[in-house]
């Protein structure tokens, strides 16, 4: 299907820059190809081509390659009108294609999503912006957490000891529980390429023994000794991170954080016998992150965690 034939007989409406970035960044994410592709290309063609239109059982079972070469048209028509430059550099997209074979398994059919002529070359800079200066792409190591907090804070205390996930090409992902770690290695491991490291609290022993048959070499598990990951942080980072806080409101003292109780508990306690607002742990870890000084501030178990990850 060619742009000509393509350009002739379908009306579409057009992306904005913002969508545009937007649906690249998508692309840019680790996540299973075929699931994203097929994400981010239905979602393309189910919302911005007018004419032909084409209903959701249509789009499931559309060929890749036609799915491919609309969203393609799509794309690049609205890459031109928006006006972003250079003109397209093809050279990326196949580098963009041994990124994503060298992380994943992938069949014929995925090959053909990936053997795209889509522009991507104007379009990486403000992707980049988008994610803070750096598109972080193609990992070599994956950290599967259960939660935020390891997240936000564990790549900040790896620094801190001499590893730079970024560096590194470390990703983390917070799969949100115990059992989403569980589902999500289930759906890497057969067709990841690279090591999965699993950071699970102290009450995951059974998601633990249902995960250890399916480790392949270099992959490692490491179960917390207690409790969770926010019962690793040192009490005085605690205390420095509340003190800064609250500044001349309240001395937080060991007291106030010393009781037979998960730490989780203990600071949802504080905040509210301290009229501080709601307790959330993403919003805690941000505060702890900028109160982290020096490898004082990272416990034992925390460094044992970072000398693992190899």
């Amino acid at each position: 299907m060619s742009k000509e034939i393509l350009r002739e007989n379908t009306k579409i409406k057009l992306l904005s820059k913002e969508q545009i970035v937007t649906a690249i960044e998508r692309l840019m994410r680790f996540k299973e190809t075929e699931t994203k592709y097929l994400r981010v290309f239905r979602g393309i063609i189910s919302n911005n081509l007018i004419e032909p239109k084409f209903k959701k059982s249509e789009l499931d079972g559309m060929d890749y390659v036609v799915l491919r070469d609309f969203t393609q048209s799509i794309l690049n028509q609205s890459i031109e009108a928006v006006g972003f430059e250079p003109p397209a550099d093809y050279r990326i997209n196949e580098q963009i294609r041994e990124w994503e074979n060298s992380l994943f398994t992938l069949d014929s059919k995925t090959q053909n999503l990936l053997d795209n002529k889509i522009n991507f070359a104007p379009i990486l800079p403000p992707v980049a912006e988008k994610r803070g200066g750096s598109l972080k792409f193609p990992p070599k190591k994956i950290i599967l957490t259960e939660g935020i907090t390891e997240e936000i804070l564990l790549p900040e205390f790896a620094r801190i000891c001499g590893c730079d996930f970024d560096k590194n090409a470390i990703h983390i992902i917070s799969a949100g529980g115990k059992n989403q770690v569980v589902k999500y290695f289930y759906r890497l491991y057969e067709n990841l390429k690279i090591p999965v490291f699993i950071l699970l609290d102290n009450d995951a022993l059974n998601n633990c023994d249902e995960i250890k048959p399916k480790l392949r070499p270099g992959d490692k598990i490491h179960l917390i000794s207690k409790g969770e990951f926010e019962d690793l942080l040192p009490l005085p980072l605690i205390k420095r991170t509340l003190n800064y806080e609250l500044k001349n409101f309240y001395k937080v003292e060991d007291k106030d954080l010393v009781q037979d109780l998960p730490m989780a508990k203990i600071l949802e306690d504080f905040f509210k016998r301290s009229g501080l607002s709601e307790f959330k742990k993403a919003d805690f870890a941000h505060l702890v992150k900028k109160n982290i000084l020096s490898e004082t501030d990272v416990s034992d178990e925390i460094k044992n965690i970072i000398y693992e990850l190899g």
